[in-house]
């Protein structure tokens, strides 16, 4: 999943989006282990995937961008709405 798909879910569905992770990623440790593993790749796919969950996570706890809560849009995407939407009036008024 991108970065940008994942800053458009709600908080709630990236913490389950981390457990679903964070459990395949164990599952596959233990592949690993036992030499079972068909696709290694994976175990990087996963681990950037949760690196960037937790990243988005600490971004809105930190109020550096918010989440979407719903049918609303993450707050930097509304601000950049706004502020295309009153650039283009700015322009129709010249």
């Amino acid at each position: 999943m991108k970065k940008e798909q994942m800053r458009e879910l709600t908080k709630d569905e990236l913490l389950q989006r981390k457990l679903e992770a964070e459990e395949e990623l164990f599952n596959l440790g233990l592949q690993k282990a036992s030499k079972e593993l068909d696709n290694p790749l994976r175990l990087r796919v996963l681990r950037k995937e949760l690196a960037r969950i937790n990243t988005i996570l600490r971004e809105d706890e930190l109020k550096i961008r918010t989440l979407a809560t719903g049918d609303e849009k993450p707050k930097l995407h509304q601000d950049i709405e706004k502020q295309t939407s009153s650039q283009n009036t700015e322009e129709n008024k010249s």
